[in-house]
Formats: structure tokens, C-alpha cells, sequence
């Protein structure tokens, strides 16, 4: 970080993140992010040095957050209800704003070729941080047992497949279509109960 900051750098983060979402990194400009947060462009460049910096900032965010839910839709008692709480913690990220903000990450990926070596890097890293964490929670006996896939292999799956979903959410935006295809996901992953 170059400067020193005169402002609220969480709030200013926050705001700068609903930016990127909304545009994605290319098409953000930096007088995108000086109106959107109210700090001078001259300021945002002394304090971050560039709009990647401020993207990078503002994308740690994000994915602690993320994580954070992430992990929290994944405590449930058993298979089934934890990939469906997973899934719902995916498609609220994606629906969520007016317009529906979508995925930051996979609009960022799809971008890679237009945007700097260390943002490439970032998300690269970040998705695996998300099927580390996936796969962790998935890695509970009660859970594991109950899985078609070894964990690492649907963790993985999960990831791919949530980057996809983020696509079909930005083609169709049709929230019963996002559900019914993830109905089908979690019918295939998850072994049904013998008793049932």
C-alpha cells in the first residue's frame, strides 16, 4: 500500500467490491471507484497505487467472507442437507443486487486475459482455498460417508460445477432453473439412504 489513508478503508473497500461486481475489473475505471466510494482518484492511486491494488484489497474481503459462509452452510448433520446449504449460500451470493451482482471470481477468471498476472494468481489461489475448505468440511465421517466422490474429488466437482452455475445464473437468470439443475447435483452426489 502506498499512501496514507484519510478514509474508511473497510467501507471504502466495500463499495469498491460492489463496483467490480456490478462492471467486473475491465471494465472498471478508477473514476468508477472515486465515485462510487468518495474518495479522489489522486487519493485512491496514493493510497493503493493502482486499480488492480484496490482490486486485490477489496477481493481479500470478499473471500473471507465467502469462506467464512461457506463453511458455515457446510455444518449440517448430514450430506444432503449440507450440499443444499452449500448451494444456497452459492446462488444468494449470485442473486443477490438489483441487478443480481453475480459470481466476482468467475467474471474475474473469464476476464484472465485482461487482467494482470497477480489478479490471475489471486483467483487461482482463491479457488483453491474454496475446495480446500470444502473439501475439510466434507471430510467429517458423517458427511464423507455418505458421498458418492471421495471428498477432494467433490469438493472439486463442487467448485467447477459452482463456476458453471455462476454462468447459467448470468445466461438465464432464472432462479427455479439454477435449483432444479442443483436438485439433480446433489441427487447425484450424495448416496441415498438405504432405509429410505
Amino acid at each position: 500500500m502506498v499512501g496514507t489513508r484519510q478514509f474508511d478503508e473497510a467501507a471504502v473497500m466495500q463499495r469498491a467490491l460492489d463496483v467490480f461486481r456490478h462492471k467486473g475489473l475491465a471494465s472498471t475505471s478508477m473514476i468508477d471507484l472515486a465515485l462510487a466510494t468518495g474518495v479522489h482518484r489522486g487519493s485512491l492511486y496514493n493510497a493503493y497505487g493502482s486499480k488492480d491494488a484496490i482490486f486485490l484489497t477489496a477481493f481479500e474481503q470478499y473471500a473471507r467472507d465467502y469462506l467464512c459462509g461457506v463453511r458455515a452452510a457446510l455444518e449440517q448433520p448430514d450430506a444432503h442437507t449440507a450440499l443444499s446449504a452449500f448451494v444456497d449460500h452459492v446462488l444468494a451470493g449470485l442473486a443477490c443486487g438489483s441487478p443480481a451482482r453475480g459470481c466476482l471470481s468467475t467474471r474475474t477468471a473469464a476476464e484472465s486475459q485482461e487482467t494482470a498476472p497477480a489478479v490471475r494468481e489471486r483467483i487461482r489461489a482463491w479457488l483453491q482455498e474454496l475446495e480446500d475448505t470444502i473439501e475439510a468440511s466434507l471430510r467429517q465421517p458423517f458427511l464423507a460417508d455418505r458421498l458418492v466422490l471421495p471428498p477432494r474429488e467433490t469438493a472439486r466437482f463442487l467448485v467447477t460445477f459452482t463456476r458453471g452455475l455462476a454462468v447459467m445464473e448470468r445466461v438465464h437468470q432464472d432462479d427455479t432453473q439454477l435449483r432444479e439443475i442443483s436438485s439433480s447435483l446433489i441427487r447425484v452426489l450424495v448416496r441415498q439412504d438405504p432405509a429410505a
